[in-house]
């Protein structure tokens, strides 16, 4: 059975405000497997009982706490990290700590997954907690507003059909896999490549050692 719509049927019976926020924190904790929770505000969205903005604010706010724990969790994970790689990071650090929230509302609002990457990344680098809060729950509540609009102007029919079609089991495995190897490529070349050189070429004011 195709997994969005198994989950288009597990709500479709009960589609109330609680429903919509454990779908959504429950899937956005849920590290490098894409679980879509779009398909549970779509149904929502046809729910005469629910309000469509709130739908959206509820929605955001689940994802934000679920993508908040796993930033907490990156965070701190930053203290397993060697002296001498804190220091080869220090210009990236400085570089996202300036514009990362960009990257934040960027993923946040992108309908395209995994965003987990960014996420731990800005993690470990310590971007201000409310800088990433405040980006997340932004974009999240665009995209979601996006969703419930989209679905109560054009039809169910139609955005099921749409999900259905983008978020096959086999899709899901494929961007899984591709998650897990973009992600450890990633981290491994945090650790392994000199940022001084490539992030000082471009930022020089990165590498004032008096910035910190």
């Amino acid at each position: 059975m195709d997994y969005t719509f198994f989950l288009i049927s597990f709500i479709d019976a009960s589609s109330g405000y609680f429903q919509v926020f454990v779908a959504s924190f429950v899937t956005s904790i849920i590290l490098f497997i894409p679980i879509p929770y779009a398909p549970f505000l779509v149904v929502a969205t046809f729910n005469s009982d629910l309000d469509l903005n709130l739908i959206a604010i509820i929605s955001a706010l689940g994802v934000t706490a679920g993508r908040t724990l796993i930033f907490a969790l990156s965070y701190q994970g930053n203290r397993i990290l060697s002296k001498r790689i804190k220091e080869n990071m220090l210009p990236l650090k400085r570089l996202l700590k300036r514009y990362g929230w960009v990257g934040s509302f960027l993923a946040a609002i992108t309908p395209f997954p995994p965003d987990d990457i960014v996420i731990i990344l800005l993690g470990m680098i310590k971007l201000e907690p409310w800088k990433f809060i405040l980006t997340n729950f932004a974009g999240k509540l665009i995209f979601n507003l996006l969703i419930v609009w989209g679905a109560s102007l054009t039809g169910r029919a139609i955005i099921e059909q749409i999900l259905l079609q983008s978020q096959s089991l086999s899709n899901i495995i494929i961007m899984t896999v591709a998650s897990i190897i973009i992600t450890a490529v990633t981290i491994y070349s945090i650790i392994k490549v000199d940022w001084r050189k490539i992030v000082g070429k471009w930022f020089p004011w990165t590498l004032d050692d008096q910035k910190d």
